[in-house]
């Protein structure tokens, strides 16, 4: 895969991006080349490591999840190994959908999801008492006036 990215790359990416269930043929119809090389440069994006993975991006609340809640997360230490043990903390826990480790006085952010408020506050006791945690402060969310879980493909065009 070349280090740059040409216009036929760009439209593959923007356009899978938009539907990642579209057939290789009409992949290539679109982006304006026949299927075998549009397979082919599919494959090299995707070892290239421009594209991550494929999923199916799911409704939340209809799946029972009625609570967002963003917890803020200052730690006592943030030693390498320190900062490493509240990650693997983190990651098995499946309430969290993303946590993100900032620079200032915060040292992560999580996004979490849970079907209701009791089973959120007993997941931050569990927060509280995670390796190094001095503490913890959450927003509860009332909604969400953006989700785009996209890399804005308009400003390559």
């Amino acid at each position: 895969m070349p280090a740059r990215l040409d216009a036929i790359d760009w439209k593959i990416l923007h356009e899978l991006q938009d539907d990642g269930r579209i057939t290789n043929v009409e992949l290539a119809r679109r982006v304006g080349i026949s299927a075998p090389p549009c397979l082919r440069r599919v494959r090299a994006l995707e070892e290239a490591g421009f594209i991550l993975g494929y999923r199916a991006l799911l409704d939340e609340k209809l799946l029972g999840y009625e609570v967002t809640v963003f917890a803020m997360v200052h730690l006592s230490s943030q030693a390498e190994a320190d900062l490493k043990a509240f990650e693997d903390f983190v990651r098995k826990e499946p309430l969290v959908r993303e946590c993100w480790m900032l620079s200032g006085e915060i040292d992560f952010v999580l996004k979490c999801v849970a079907p209701d408020l009791k089973t959120f506050q007993g997941f931050v006791a569990e927060l509280t008492g995670a390796p190094h945690v001095r503490n913890v402060k959450t927003s509860l969310t009332l909604r969400n006036s953006k989700d785009a879980a996209m890399v804005p493909m308009e400003l390559k065009s």
